[in-house]
């Protein structure tokens, strides 16, 4: 390999051994904010950036240069760091230190200089704080999700993969609330029932499909993502075998075994390349290969949701469409039957989300009235301006 001419410069070891004393001083400081398996990690970053410090320090000396002192305080980008980590917690710069730590990978591959395990170690640090990130939830949080299965007796499970649940509840509530909406609007402007039929069943149709096309599309681009991930790891598991178990490594220390243990666990699932992959896509990814969601069954159940949310307002005037049939009670009807039902999806709604069912039931009912008023109003103007 050529040597360049920046590679022929000493001087460019006085921007290592910075960069180096930095990142050690930093993950000191940081490591003073948490305790456990955590700091303990940091800790062990901080050693191995010192240790590749003296490498530099040795350099410089070899070159006859002088050697700046050490730094006793963090830069103020830095400072900021730690007084973010102080204030809310670890977790919440784990992120960023990640991405730091993944763009300085590449540092010492060119460097004819550097040890041997120089590059590998800066590999390693991006997968420690991507470990931390992937396995360490806040402590007040594990307890609060906990204490609220607890007491719901896990109702219902938040954690619906599919998301065949969701697109269910909402679609009822959505489909109410915007066919209420349109039959309204058109019952404001008086065309008579067998019109605001007309106009209801094509809300229905159309939001239903509209729906049901949204939802098929969101979901089956997910699964397109989370199968690129999932192919992307295990090509990295075929190319880079040791890494991926330094990886697997790092993740069960963080979960709190001791490295002797983590490694051992850790050789042992790489000696299985399906199930090596099927245990990084859940720790490493977060996701679960099994149950990627499916695109035909929660485009279904969104039509289904809201086809039935729609049909509410225009039930009533499927029995009053004659010519000579009255007009006010199918609207009556109409108001009554989309109160009744908003009140009772917001309360589902407050029930699944923990939110109370109370609130948002009356949430519910406000803006869909709201909305059902607007509307009304709007096409009477229109009635009569038309009329």
């Amino acid at each position: 390999m050529a040597v360049t001419k920046d590679q022929k410069d000493p001087r460019r070891f006085l921007r290592y051994l910075e960069t180096e004393r930095n990142a050690a001083l930093l993950y000191r400081a940081l490591a003073q904010t948490v305790d456990g398996d955590r700091r303990a990690a940091l800790l062990e970053l901080a050693d191995v950036e010192d240790a590749h410090a003296e490498h530099w320090v040795a350099k410089l000396d070899e070159y006859g240069l002088e050697v700046p002192p050490a730094p006793t305080t963090l830069d103020p980008s830095d400072a900021t760091l730690v007084a973010r980590a102080r204030a809310t917690g670890l977790q919440d710069v784990l992120g960023y230190l990640e991405e730091v730590e993944g763009a300085a990978v590449g540092m010492y591959d060119d460097e004819p200089e550097a040890l041997a395990t120089m590059s590998q170690d800066e590999r390693d640090h991006a997968a420690a704080f991507r470990a931390m990130r992937a396995t360490a939830a806040p402590a007040r949080a594990t307890k609060r999700v906990a204490a609220e299965r607890k007491s719901e007796g896990e109702r219902w499970h938040r954690g619906d993969r599919s998301g065949a649940t969701r697109a269910a509840v909402f679609g009822v509530s959505d489909g109410l609330v915007s066919n209420t909406a349109l039959v309204m609007g058109f019952a404001g402007a008086s065309p008579g029932n067998s019109t605001i039929l007309l106009a209801g069943l094509a809300g229905l149709l159309a939001g239903a499909f509209s729906m049901a096309a949204g939802e098929y599309v969101s979901v089956a681009s997910q699964r397109d993502l989370f199968r690129r991930e999932i192919e992307m790891e295990r090509a990295e598991l075929q190319d880079k075998p040791d890494e991926e178990r330094r990886e697997l490594e790092l993740i069960y220390r963080a979960k709190g075994l001791s490295p002797d243990v983590a490694a051992a666990t850790a050789s042992q699932i790489m000696a299985d390349p399906d199930k090596a992959l099927d245990t990084l896509a859940r720790e490493e990814l977060g996701l679960n290969p099994d149950e990627l969601g499916s695109p035909i069954k929660v485009a279904l159940s969104s039509f289904v949701a809201f086809a039935l949310g729609a049909s509410v307002v225009v039930l009533p005037y499927l029995f009053f469409t004659a010519p000579d049939a009255p007009t006010l009670l199918p609207l009556v009807l109409a108001i009554s039957l989309s109160a009744i039902a908003l009140i009772a999806v917001g309360a589902t709604v407050g029930r699944l989300s923990g939110r109370g069912m109370v609130f948002s039931a009356l949430r519910q009912f406000g803006w869909g009235a709201g909305a059902a008023a607007v509307t009304f109003l709007v096409g009477r103007v229109i009635g009569v301006t038309l009329g």
